[in-house]
């Protein structure tokens, strides 16, 4: 009986530790530390099967349209014109034990200024 826990034991730890090693490998980029010379700075979806997408090749950046069929070259540009995506700026919601729950006063709050905001 106690062959058999140990033997179960010993496959669980061996099939966990794959696991654990697929996983480490899956995170690896496929071309490597030295794939800089390609890189995607931009992307921005169009349609459900259509996007824009600015890419750098060495010292070039290119704008390619890409759609599911084909992709096609709309533009060519020095990597410095493009400018970082800037983020929207809200203001920080005050965390407490019940912040996100349906608990939370702050919640139903929120939801209400949601629902009136939408048919202003």
């Amino acid at each position: 009986m106690i062959e058999v826990a140990v033997n179960m034991f010993l496959a669980l730890v061996a099939v966990l530790g794959l696991m654990w090693l697929l996983a480490r490998m899956a995170r690896r980029p496929l071309g490597g530390r030295n794939a800089g010379a390609l890189a995607v700075l931009a992307r921005q979806p169009l349609t459900r099967g259509a996007s824009v997408a600015v890419v750098r090749v060495g010292t070039r950046a290119y704008v390619l349209g890409v759609t599911d069929q084909n992709v096609t070259l709309l533009a060519e540009t020095d990597p410095a014109t493009i400018e970082a995506p800037t983020h929207e700026v809200r203001e920080p919601v005050p965390l407490d034990a019940l912040s996100g729950s349906a608990l939370s006063p702050s919640t139903w709050r929120r939801a209400v200024d949601a629902i009136r905001g939408g048919r202003r």
